[in-house]
């Protein structure tokens, strides 16, 4: 649950942040005849974001069960990719967020309506997309039969709502750069889960050999049916009796990806580059004051 809500929480902030983005700027510039336009594009983008999750769920179902695995495990892997490089964009662009968004909308108040639209549906519809996506992986992964990896989901969602709300209201002050790097960190380790488990899925599937080649058992230390063994599941995707092929391709994600993630934007250039991104970071936790 609580990986879900993380995904849910990080993907949703970041829609959230860009929404914030859009609108404080047309209400700060007296366009507030620009913000219907912008709500549709955001409607649109939403919907097709919830059609995009729900073809997934009920289309699968109609699959046999080597063809669920075998789409199951493709998934994940592609999930798994865009959102590693989602994570690293971000870090890489988010002090620079607010003034591509704007840009872009000054462009879009000169050609109209449908531009308005176009921008708005483009900004939030990769977010939800990439969101629909991962948040569909990672429940497959976590499939314990219970609802509460889509809770997690929604209740990270309502967070991330939540947080947008307050940043736009200016009630609310965060270091996004700090913020994105530390849930940027942990969402690197649920991929990495997801990335094991998609390929386990292709083994199931028969795609891939392997699959009775077990690294270790240790469900009888950790029962997949305890409650600890349910929180290991839920939070890192863990395995008690995973393949050899498992643990290679989770540690050979895991490792390198985050020590490359974790280290500092601008690290070569000096520590005066890492200082002046570490502020531009703090200053731009306040989306609302941009203009």
């Amino acid at each position: 649950m609580f990986s879900n809500y993380l995904i849910g929480l990080r993907e949703g902030l970041e829609a959230s942040l860009v929404v914030c983005i859009l609108i404080a700027y047309l209400v700060k510039t007296g366009r507030r005849d620009a913000l219907r336009p912008i709500w549709i594009g955001i409607a649109v983008a939403i919907a097709l974001a919830m059609g995009f999750g729900c073809a997934l769920e009920f289309g699968s179902q109609e699959l046999t069960f080597q063809a669920q695995e075998a789409l199951g495990g493709s998934l994940s892997i592609v999930a798994v990719g865009l959102v590693t490089w989602m994570v690293f964009w971000m870090r890489r662009t988010a002090r620079h967020l607010k003034s591509e968004l704007h840009g872009r909308l000054d462009a879009a108040l000169a050609l109209g309506t449908g531009a308005l639209v176009a921008t708005a549906f483009l900004a939030v519809g990769r977010e939800g997309l990439e969101t629909a996506l991962f948040v569909w992986a990672s429940v497959h992964a976590a499939s314990d039969g219970t609802p509460r990896p889509l809770i997690g989901v929604a209740l990270g969602l309502a967070t991330a709502v939540l947080l947008g709300w307050l940043f736009y209201r200016g009630a609310l002050k965060i270091n996004l750069a700090k913020f994105f790097t530390w849930t940027g960190g942990m969402l690197v380790v649920v991929a990495a889960g997801v990335l094991a488990y998609g390929f386990h899925d292709l083994q199931e599937a028969d795609w891939i050999p392997g699959l009775t080649n077990l690294a270790f058992d240790i469900s009888g230390t950790i029962p997949p049916d305890s409650w600890y063994g349910t929180l290991l599941k839920g939070v890192f995707n863990f395995q008690p009796d995973p393949t050899v092929l498992q643990i290679t391709v989770w540690a050979l994600y895991l490792v390198p990806t985050l020590a490359i993630f974790l280290v500092p934007v601008g690290f070569a250039s000096g520590k005066g580059k890492v200082k002046a991104t570490d502020d531009q970071g703090s200053r731009g936790s306040q989306p609302s004051n941009a203009s």
